[in-house]
């Protein structure tokens, strides 16, 4: 029996460029498992594990510890390369780690490295994306890209990590398998930007009309250590909540931020950003509460119960307070 390959990954910038690497080096007919970056629970979607190769890219292991177990009880061998947080590793003669749980690496960032920088421009733009800026723009520049390059990169880094937010595949600009699919025949961002300007421009084009209404909402909650922010329940906050936060982190890197969204009454939706001079506490922070996880400096909750924002308030107050 020949075996079925699987890439199982998270539809944000990183889970992308990081498939976009493996795969321009490891050519393979696989199926693509994917979707809205907090969608990290990916393995319980393989029913099987018999005959499988599953490779994993940029999704928390300690999330999906069960899935694992159970497909390689079936049978199957798996790859799995990430940077979040772990949890016990067991060991198993079928799996391959290669786990980096650094502040200032990401998923892509990993890869290339396994690549020895064969498609350096892809991680670099994970690493925009992942809002690694200065570890990405110091990549970028001994690697001798101009300016012109750099500013590419990081444009379409956070464009395609942009796509990746929303309470659903609904309220994307295109579906994250979808975008691989676009993104896949090119060996560098320049190329995909010059030969297919109409996916890039409707990534464009929508990242700036979402942040353009972020800007004009005011905070709930705002003092000199943290600022939580609460968008209203439409796609457009959905889909900026957390580059917003990233946006805010950038701004006022000695401050967190949490921004919140309503995903029904009862519930909100929050993305995390521990401060960009202390990339620490984030994950601490949302493993609180019971749908939280992520990595140290940046992390969420997909759903807080909205009785609790203001005990979620104190916390985040308490956390970033504390690490002082």
């Amino acid at each position: 029996m020949s075996l079925q390959f699987i890439d199982v990954f998270n539809g944000d910038a990183d889970g992308l460029c990081a498939l976009l690497q493996f795969r321009r080096d490891n050519p393979q007919n696989s199926e693509l498992i994917t979707g809205i970056k907090r969608d990290i629970n990916l393995l319980r979607k393989i029913p099987d594990g018999a005959g499988k190769h599953i490779t994993v890219l940029d999704i928390s292991y300690e999330k999906n510890v069960a899935d694992v177990k159970r497909l390689l009880e079936q049978g199957a061998n798996i790859n799995y390369i990430d940077h979040h947080k772990t949890g016990e590793i067991k060991l198993h003669p079928k799996l391959t780690t290669d786990f980096d749980l650094s502040s200032n690496t990401c998923t892509g960032l990993i890869v290339n490295q396994q690549l020895q920088g064969k498609y350096q421009a892809w991680a670099i733009t994970a690493a925009f994306g992942d809002n690694l800026m200065a570890t990405a723009e110091a990549l970028a520049q001994s690697a001798a890209y101009t300016a012109d390059e750099i500013l590419q990169m990081q444009q379409l880094g956070t464009y395609l990590n942009y796509n990746g937010y929303g309470a659903s595949v609904e309220d994307l600009f295109f579906h994250p398998a979808d975008l691989y699919q676009r993104l896949q025949n090119f060996d560098t961002p320049f190329d995909f930007i010059a030969q297919d300007m109409v996916t890039f421009n409707r990534l464009a084009v929508g990242y700036t009309e979402d942040m353009a209404q972020a800007e004009g909402i005011s905070a709930l909650y705002d003092n000199q250590d943290i600022t939580v922010i609460e968008l209203p329940n439409e796609k457009w906050a959905r889909r900026v909540s957390g580059v917003w936060g990233n946006e805010l982190a950038n701004r006022y890197p000695n401050k967190a931020h949490a921004i919140i969204s309503k995903t029904n009454p009862e519930n909100y939706l929050v993305s995390i950003r521990a401060p960009l001079n202390r990339k620490t506490g984030a994950d601490s922070l949302a493993s609180q509460f019971p749908s939280g996880g992520g990595r140290k400096a940046a992390a969420g909750i997909n759903q807080l119960p909205q009785a609790e924002l203001d005990n979620f308030i104190q916390a985040m107050q308490k956390q970033f307070v504390s690490i002082k």
